[in-house]
Protein backbone atom coordinates (compact mmCIF):
# COMPACT_ATOMS: atom_id res chain seq x y z
CA UNK A 1 0.00 0.00 0.00
CA UNK A 2 2.91 2.51 0.76
CA UNK A 3 5.02 1.81 -2.21
CA UNK A 4 1.94 2.41 -4.31
CA UNK A 5 1.13 5.47 -2.47
CA UNK A 6 5.10 6.75 -3.08
CA UNK A 7 4.71 5.62 -6.81
CA UNK A 8 2.03 8.45 -6.90
CA UNK A 9 3.75 11.14 -5.10
CA UNK A 10 6.50 10.19 -7.59
CA UNK A 11 3.87 10.86 -10.56
CA UNK A 12 3.23 13.81 -9.04
CA UNK A 13 6.40 15.36 -9.09
CA UNK A 14 6.83 14.00 -12.57
CA UNK A 15 3.61 16.18 -13.43
CA UNK A 16 5.08 19.48 -11.85
CA UNK A 17 8.62 18.77 -13.61
CA UNK A 18 6.78 18.20 -16.88
CA UNK A 19 4.77 21.69 -16.21
CA UNK A 20 7.96 23.22 -15.92
CA UNK A 21 9.07 22.19 -19.36
CA UNK A 22 6.16 23.23 -20.50
CA UNK A 23 6.69 27.03 -18.78
CA UNK A 24 10.12 27.14 -20.23
CA UNK A 25 9.06 26.37 -23.54
CA UNK A 26 5.98 28.55 -23.57
CA UNK A 27 8.61 31.70 -22.17
CA UNK A 28 11.12 31.06 -24.59
CA UNK A 29 8.86 31.16 -27.86
CA UNK A 30 7.30 34.27 -26.30
CA UNK A 31 10.50 36.14 -26.03
CA UNK A 32 11.53 35.17 -29.57
CA UNK A 33 7.91 36.15 -30.83
CA UNK A 34 8.47 39.15 -28.55
CA UNK A 35 11.84 40.54 -30.04
CA UNK A 36 11.53 38.98 -33.72
CA UNK A 37 7.92 40.96 -33.86
CA UNK A 38 6.94 36.74 -35.57
CA UNK A 39 3.22 36.00 -35.11
CA UNK A 40 3.12 32.27 -36.03
CA UNK A 41 5.60 31.73 -33.10
CA UNK A 42 3.45 33.87 -30.98
CA UNK A 43 -0.10 32.14 -31.88
CA UNK A 44 2.02 29.24 -30.83
CA UNK A 45 1.99 30.21 -27.64
CA UNK A 46 -1.21 31.31 -27.72
CA UNK A 47 -2.56 27.72 -28.17
CA UNK A 48 -0.71 26.05 -26.14
CA UNK A 49 -1.60 28.06 -23.20
CA UNK A 50 -4.24 25.50 -22.84
CA UNK A 51 -1.88 22.53 -22.25
CA UNK A 52 -0.66 23.83 -19.56
CA UNK A 53 -3.56 25.07 -17.74
CA UNK A 54 -4.84 21.05 -18.03
CA UNK A 55 -1.59 20.35 -16.01
CA UNK A 56 -2.51 22.65 -13.86
CA UNK A 57 -5.89 20.75 -12.94
CA UNK A 58 -4.29 16.97 -13.51
CA UNK A 59 -1.65 18.06 -10.61
CA UNK A 60 -4.30 19.22 -8.19
CA UNK A 61 -6.47 16.39 -9.36
CA UNK A 62 -3.89 13.86 -8.09
CA UNK A 63 -2.77 16.23 -4.87
CA UNK A 64 -6.91 16.38 -3.51
CA UNK A 65 -7.18 12.37 -4.12
CA UNK A 66 -4.24 11.68 -2.14
CA UNK A 67 -5.26 13.90 0.70
CA UNK A 68 -8.44 12.61 0.69
CA UNK A 69 -8.13 8.81 0.16
CA UNK A 70 -4.72 7.98 1.90
CA UNK A 71 -4.72 10.99 4.34
CA UNK A 72 -0.59 11.93 4.67
CA UNK A 73 1.35 13.07 7.61
CA UNK A 74 4.28 14.62 7.73
CA UNK A 75 6.60 14.40 4.73
CA UNK A 76 3.81 13.15 3.27
CA UNK A 77 1.38 15.94 3.50
CA UNK A 78 3.97 18.54 3.11
CA UNK A 79 4.82 17.23 -0.78
CA UNK A 80 1.08 16.92 -1.82
CA UNK A 81 0.41 20.66 -0.27
CA UNK A 82 3.22 22.03 -1.97
CA UNK A 83 2.46 20.38 -5.08
CA UNK A 84 -1.07 22.02 -4.61
CA UNK A 85 0.73 25.59 -4.62
CA UNK A 86 3.96 24.64 -7.00
CA UNK A 87 1.25 23.58 -9.67
CA UNK A 88 -0.88 27.14 -9.04
CA UNK A 89 2.39 29.33 -9.45
CA UNK A 90 3.45 27.19 -13.06
CA UNK A 91 0.30 28.06 -14.43
CA UNK A 92 0.66 31.56 -13.53
CA UNK A 93 4.31 31.19 -15.53
CA UNK A 94 2.17 30.05 -18.13
CA UNK A 95 0.09 32.78 -18.18
CA UNK A 96 3.07 35.39 -17.74
CA UNK A 97 4.25 34.04 -20.76
CA UNK A 98 0.94 34.09 -22.44
CA UNK A 99 0.80 37.59 -21.75
CA UNK A 100 3.92 37.87 -23.68
CA UNK A 101 2.97 37.17 -26.59
CA UNK A 102 -0.26 38.16 -26.84
CA UNK A 103 1.73 41.70 -26.48
CA UNK A 104 3.73 40.79 -29.91
CA UNK A 105 0.60 39.77 -31.43
CA UNK A 106 -1.59 43.25 -30.44
CA UNK A 107 1.13 45.27 -31.84
CA UNK A 108 2.06 43.13 -35.25
CA UNK A 109 3.76 43.42 -37.46
CA UNK A 110 4.89 46.50 -35.99
CA UNK A 111 7.83 45.41 -33.22
CA UNK A 112 6.68 46.30 -29.18
CA UNK A 113 10.37 47.27 -28.44
CA UNK A 114 12.23 49.90 -29.10
CA UNK A 115 15.25 48.70 -30.24
CA UNK A 116 17.25 50.51 -27.41
CA UNK A 117 15.77 47.48 -24.51
CA UNK A 118 16.11 44.61 -26.90
CA UNK A 119 19.17 43.51 -25.49
CA UNK A 120 17.77 43.96 -21.57
CA UNK A 121 14.48 41.38 -22.83
CA UNK A 122 16.98 39.21 -24.27
CA UNK A 123 18.72 39.02 -21.55
CA UNK A 124 15.30 38.71 -19.20
CA UNK A 125 13.93 36.14 -21.35
CA UNK A 126 17.39 33.58 -21.27
CA UNK A 127 17.31 34.28 -17.14
CA UNK A 128 13.80 33.21 -16.96
CA UNK A 129 13.41 30.39 -19.02
CA UNK A 130 16.74 29.35 -16.85
CA UNK A 131 14.97 29.49 -13.71
CA UNK A 132 12.00 27.60 -14.96
CA UNK A 133 14.67 24.81 -16.11
CA UNK A 134 16.51 24.65 -12.62
CA UNK A 135 13.04 24.65 -10.97
CA UNK A 136 12.47 21.47 -12.64
CA UNK A 137 15.76 19.83 -11.69
CA UNK A 138 15.12 20.73 -8.22
CA UNK A 139 11.82 18.92 -8.08
CA UNK A 140 13.42 16.33 -9.36
CA UNK A 141 16.30 16.13 -7.42
CA UNK A 142 15.04 17.93 -4.48
CA UNK A 143 17.91 19.48 -3.82
CA UNK A 144 17.65 22.10 -1.44
CA UNK A 145 21.07 23.75 -1.88
CA UNK A 146 19.88 24.38 -5.76
CA UNK A 147 16.76 25.46 -4.99
CA UNK A 148 17.94 28.14 -2.81
CA UNK A 149 20.49 29.04 -5.60
CA UNK A 150 17.42 29.97 -7.59
CA UNK A 151 16.90 33.08 -5.17
CA UNK A 152 20.40 34.22 -6.61
CA UNK A 153 18.88 34.19 -10.25
CA UNK A 154 16.38 36.18 -9.41
CA UNK A 155 18.46 38.86 -8.27
CA UNK A 156 20.14 39.38 -11.74
CA UNK A 157 16.11 39.30 -13.05
CA UNK A 158 15.25 42.43 -10.63
CA UNK A 159 18.38 43.97 -11.54
CA UNK A 160 17.44 44.16 -15.33
CA UNK A 161 14.24 44.83 -13.93
CA UNK A 162 14.98 48.01 -12.14
CA UNK A 163 16.78 49.06 -15.03
CA UNK A 164 14.68 49.11 -17.12
CA UNK A 165 12.90 52.12 -14.92
CA UNK A 166 15.70 54.30 -15.29
CA UNK A 167 15.80 54.22 -19.21
CA UNK A 168 12.08 54.82 -19.36
CA UNK A 169 12.25 57.73 -16.98
CA UNK A 170 15.79 59.16 -18.35
CA UNK A 171 14.64 62.52 -20.29
CA UNK A 172 16.66 60.92 -23.28
CA UNK A 173 13.87 58.56 -23.64
CA UNK A 174 12.32 59.37 -26.89
CA UNK A 175 9.98 56.70 -28.12
CA UNK A 176 6.57 57.59 -26.38
CA UNK A 177 4.31 57.04 -23.82
CA UNK A 178 2.83 53.70 -25.45
CA UNK A 179 6.16 52.17 -25.64
CA UNK A 180 7.19 52.98 -22.15
CA UNK A 181 3.82 51.27 -20.75
CA UNK A 182 4.48 48.20 -23.14
CA UNK A 183 8.09 48.11 -21.74
CA UNK A 184 6.96 48.78 -17.76
CA UNK A 185 4.25 46.12 -18.85
CA UNK A 186 6.36 43.25 -20.14
CA UNK A 187 9.20 44.02 -17.88
CA UNK A 188 6.54 43.54 -15.07
CA UNK A 189 5.85 39.92 -16.92
CA UNK A 190 9.31 38.69 -16.47
CA UNK A 191 9.87 39.89 -12.99
CA UNK A 192 6.80 37.59 -11.71
CA UNK A 193 7.38 35.03 -13.94
CA UNK A 194 10.59 34.81 -12.15
CA UNK A 195 9.54 35.07 -8.63
CA UNK A 196 7.16 32.46 -9.28
CA UNK A 197 10.45 30.09 -9.88
CA UNK A 198 11.57 31.25 -6.89
CA UNK A 199 8.25 30.49 -5.35
CA UNK A 200 8.18 27.20 -6.64
CA UNK A 201 11.62 26.05 -5.02
CA UNK A 202 10.95 27.68 -1.90
CA UNK A 203 8.34 24.81 -2.18
CA UNK A 204 10.76 22.03 -2.49
CA UNK A 205 12.75 23.53 0.53
CA UNK A 206 9.76 23.30 2.42
CA UNK A 207 9.66 20.00 1.14
CA UNK A 208 13.02 18.24 2.64
CA UNK A 209 12.97 20.39 5.73
CA UNK A 210 10.02 21.38 6.70
CA UNK A 211 11.02 24.85 6.55
CA UNK A 212 9.38 27.70 4.03
CA UNK A 213 12.71 29.75 3.78
CA UNK A 214 12.91 33.20 5.55
CA UNK A 215 10.44 31.59 8.13
CA UNK A 216 11.17 30.05 11.61
CA UNK A 217 8.64 27.33 11.32
CA UNK A 218 6.90 25.04 8.79
CA UNK A 219 3.20 26.14 9.46
CA UNK A 220 3.52 28.73 7.24
CA UNK A 221 2.10 27.40 3.78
Amino acid sequence: MREAYHLELGQLADKLASMCSKVAEAMELATTALLEANLSIAEQVISGDEAIDDARSACEEQAYALLALQAPVATDLRTVLAAIHAAESLERMGDLALHVAKAARRRHPAPVLPEQVHGYFAEMGRIAVALARKAEEVIRSRDVDAARAIEDADDEMDDLHRHLFTLIMNKEWEHGVASAVDVTLLGRFYERYADHAVSVAKRVVFVVTGRMPGTTSGDDL
